[in-house]
């Protein structure tokens, strides 16, 4: 059996802003625009890996959500209480001052983990923590 990762999802308020950071500052590519019923799903990949994407979603993308989940969610999506995920990078230190360049919120500069990588921690506009991780010795 041959199981790959194909899409991660990732809660956004505001589409235009997520954009601007994943497509403009990231160079993520817009591979789907798709709206539905007043929600909107924006779609997002590297170049260097066209199998893999994270999708762009609402933070409640459920039709059915009672207005109470929805402030729920929204409520922990402002703490940036809700995962992001973990981007890889050949240079950490580049990578964070690019980013970092553009107006990201930084959580983390550079370091040396103990587990084997030099990483650093930006909020995207929605306040999901990213993390750009790059293999020590690299």
């Amino acid at each position: 059996m041959d199981i790959k990762l194909s899409q991660c999802f990732i809660a956004v308020d505001d589409h235009d802003k997520a954009l601007v950071f994943y497509r403009d500052v990231l160079g993520l590519e817009v591979r789907n625009d798709v709206g539905f019923e007043g929600m909107r799903w924006v779609t997002v990949g590297a170049p260097s890996q066209p199998g893999v994407e994270i999708v762009l979603e609402p933070p409640l993308a459920d039709p059915n959500a009672s207005p109470a989940d929805r402030q729920a969610m929204a409520e922990l999506l402002a703490k940036g209480l809700l995962r992001g995920v973990i981007f890889t990078t050949d240079d950490c230190d580049d990578t964070f001052e690019r980013i970092r360049a553009a107006g990201g919120e930084v959580l983390q500069e550079p370091i040396d983990q103990p587990y084997g990588v030099r990483d650093c921690a930006f909020r995207d506009p929605a306040g999901n923590m990213l993390r750009f991780s790059q293999p020590r010795g690299k």
